[in-house]
């Protein structure tokens, strides 16, 4: 009988030691408050649009851009930000576009020009660059070879001037 006894009196302890900590852990549950989802910013204000980055002095180095964007409700709809154009870019197809370029190409006879194509490698800023582009250039100065024996004549006639002064 006593230890029936025992056993109810540490079956109810153990009963109430769970009651406890289920309640326990319901009450720092229910403590917690669920954090407020942020609220969605409603912003009828657009994307911005920049502006050609514009050198201070030149035509590269340190400069600014503007950029504006819509909306009725904008706190802000223009500001000035701070670019600089890469001095060593090439300029013609735009300062904000860097191209990879392919090795200069045979010299064309008709043109008298050599050509090469460029790869749009990065662009600043968001920049409408094209995608290739091909630059040409002179192909310098075209020589056609000259036979070997007109300029054994001609050695020969400056040694005999020598010769005779």
């Amino acid at each position: 009988m006593q230890q029936q006894q025992q056993q109810r009196r540490m079956f109810t302890a153990a009963l109430l030691a769970l009651i406890f900590i289920l309640a326990t852990v319901g009450t720092t549950e229910a403590g917690k408050k669920e954090k407020p989802e942020k609220k969605a910013k409603k912003s009828d204000c657009g994307e911005w649009q920049w502006s050609v980055c514009v050198p201070t002095s030149g035509d590269c180095g340190l400069g600014t851009r503007e950029g504006t964007r819509t909306g009725a409700e904008c706190k802000q709809t223009t500001k000035t930000q701070k670019c600089k154009i890469p001095c060593n870019w090439k300029k013609q197809f735009g300062a904000e576009c860097k191209y990879q370029f392919q090795a200069w190409g045979e010299c064309d006879l008709n043109t008298a020009l050599k050509t090469r194509t460029g790869n749009l490698k990065r662009a600043l800023h968001n920049a409408d660059c094209q995608k290739t582009v091909t630059i040409s250039k002179p192909c310098g100065k075209l020589t056609k070879p000259k036979p070997q024996e007109s300029k054994k004549k001609k050695k020969e006639g400056k040694k005999q001037e020598k010769m005779l002064d």
